[in-house]
């Protein structure tokens, strides 16, 4: 095999992924599509987006309340009101004579003589005049966003390489756009292997259970924008494994497989890939679950490399495996430039055990609060235990010990969180 089969510690194996995940996002040759601005959410950018005016258009009012000039404001003696002016209209009054201001509704265009906005609740009113609030004190530019603060007509407002949120759905249509241009999704072949699986329609006997990684990881690929293409499981036999994965190479862009990545007799993934000209980047992460884990490319016949992923076949450690490398490089097919999985710090509740020569992750519930978050490992019965990993919605991070002791970790540390 090309490298030693000894599994890396967890950041090692990330590294690679990322380098090579840099590599296929540089790589670019992916096809475009156009598509309306909504079908568009979710998809990652093939164009730059840019402001088509300055953004905002116009000196614009943050506040309902009065504009004027802050010198005069700062005057002892009231300020006469001369005019409203509400959102969507221009200030048609003319000049504004001395000590006199404008009554401004939010998101009106400041008129040309003011240079801020006292908020409403800060003035006193008697009839046309207002004065401030004694001790108040106004500046000039406050409740004020100048013309073109936020963009100037031009400016890039997102870049090429950017997945489409709802707040990039909000910046475009700001900017005209009803149509963007998009990186095609790209395919993903997902093969399950296993004597031992048997499809969704089929009723299994005794000895066999139903083929769910094939289903989990499609919705993990369709969630970050891939096209999941999934075939029927394959059988514990090389030459059909060989084939299955030949076909799949053939026709997309990633190939990911669950099972046959550990020490059987019968775990016959790594070379069934070393046999179709596989270079293997790791085999195997210091991790669990999900240590047996393997990353390389697929090189020969005039062909750019194809990136291949050999899963676990537990479930969690599928999930798990995806979320970490996977995904990363999935990202970087569909055009996304610097993905990475998401990690927030979270106050433990209970306790967590870390095991020497193991990143653990866990199935847990981050429970979100304004001060701050808290999660708890759920009780599950290891990496085959769907139905509790079904109720988790991240995974606890146990960190790798250093030396040979493990160690654990009490109620109230602050703990990484991967988020599901």
């Amino acid at each position: 095999m090309s490298v030693a089969a000894k599994p890396l510690p967890y950041q090692e194996a990330a590294a690679i992924v990322r380098e090579q995940a840099g590599r296929l996002a540089a790589q670019g040759s992916r096809g475009r599509e156009e598509l309306s601005l909504l079908e568009a959410q979710g998809r990652v950018l093939a164009q730059d987006l840019v402001a088509d005016r300055d953004q905002p258009p116009f000196a614009r009012s943050t506040r309902d309340g009065f504009a004027g000039r802050a010198a005069e404001f700062a005057q002892a003696g009231p300020l006469e009101v001369v005019g409203l002016l509400r959102a969507g209209e221009c200030w048609t009054g003319g000049a504004v004579p001395e000590r006199g201001c404008v009554e401004i509704m939010t998101g009106a265009p400041v008129p040309a003589f003011a240079d801020c906005v006292v908020m409403v609740e800060h003035v006193e009113r008697r009839g046309t005049e207002i004065a401030l609030e004694a001790g108040r004190v106004i500046k000039a530019g406050e409740n004020v966003v100048p013309a073109g603060a936020e963009a100037s007509a031009g400016a890039v407002v997102l870049p090429e390489g950017t997945r489409l949120t709802a707040h990039g759905v909000a910046v475009a249509a700001s900017c005209g756009y009803a149509q963007v241009a998009v990186w095609r999704r790209p395919r993903v072949a997902i093969l399950s292997t296993g004597d031992e699986l048997v499809e969704l329609g089929e009723q299994p006997l005794a000895h066999q259970i139903r083929n769910s990684n094939s289903w989990t990881l499609a919705a993990q690929v369709r969630a970050l924008g891939g096209e999941p293409v999934l075939a029927p499981p394959v059988r514990d036999d090389a030459a059909a494994l060989e084939a299955a994965i030949r076909t799949a190479a053939a026709t997309c862009d990633l190939v990911v497989l669950s099972g046959g990545v550990s020490m059987g007799k019968y775990d016959l993934v790594e070379p069934a890939l070393e046999a179709l000209g596989g270079r293997f980047l790791f085999t195997g992460a210091r991790i669990q679950p999900g240590k047996p884990v393997v990353f390389g490319l697929l090189e020969g016949s005039g062909q750019a490399a194809l990136p291949f992923f050999g899963l676990p076949g537990n479930p969690v450690s599928t999930i798990v495996c995806f979320a970490l490398f996977v995904a990363p490089v999935l990202a970087a097919l569909a055009g996304e430039r610097g993905y990475a999985p998401r990690f927030v710090q979270a106050r433990l509740r209970g306790r967590l055990e870390c095991k020497p020569g193991l990143t653990r992750f866990l199935p847990a519930q981050l429970t979100h609060a304004i001060e701050g978050g808290s999660v708890e490992v759920v009780a599950w019965q290891g990496s085959g235990d769907l139905a509790a990993t079904a109720q988790a919605n991240c995974f606890a991070v146990a960190p790798e010990p250093e030396g040979q002791q493990g160690g654990v970790l009490v109620e109230g540390a602050i703990v990484s969180v991967l988020l599901a």
